[in-house]
């Protein structure tokens, strides 16, 4: 599962490239038998996130019978919560960015999803990790969807 991440007009920014580059890696080792992926769109998008990485990743070969694109989410919450029907009790691996993970699997979690994770590498701002660090302590209060985080 690939948390969605900004699309630039049908192009994924680079923090979705490399969740998505991450998470093909692991579809040709076979680490996964599918692919999904997540996110909405924003107020005046013509793509969901979903449909981009979906694209993206199709291009690259993944066959569309191993590609799940959920087009509807616009928070980690809601990525996680719009694809219980999808998964069916199966186990998930979640790719995202290293300070996104935590939060991303202790929401997992409180679903009631069997979740690993993946993170992802890169060089991020002290900021992104703050913020996460926060986000995570809100979660942990029960506060699961606090805002949308889109845009990252």
């Amino acid at each position: 599962m690939v948390l969605g991440a900004a699309q630039y007009n049908g192009r994924p920014s680079p923090v979705f490239k490399n969740r998505l580059e991450a998470a093909l890696g692991l579809f040709r080792q076979g680490a996964a038998p599918a692919v999904v992926v997540t996110g909405g769109r924003q107020p005046g998008d013509r793509y969901s996130e979903g449909e981009v990485g979906c694209n993206y990743l199709r291009l690259r070969g993944v066959p569309p019978g191993a590609l799940l694109c959920e087009q509807r989410s616009r928070s980690t919450w809601q990525n996680l919560a719009n694809i219980l029907p999808l998964v069916k009790g199966q186990p998930i691996l979640i790719v995202t960015d290293e300070p996104h993970l935590p939060r991303a699997l202790l929401l997992a979690e409180r679903l009631g999803l069997k979740a690993q994770g993946f993170a992802v590498k890169g060089n991020f701002s002290q900021a992104y990790y703050q913020r996460e660090t926060v986000l995570t302590l809100l979660a942990h209060m029960g506060i699961t969807d606090a805002y949308s985080d889109r845009g990252k």
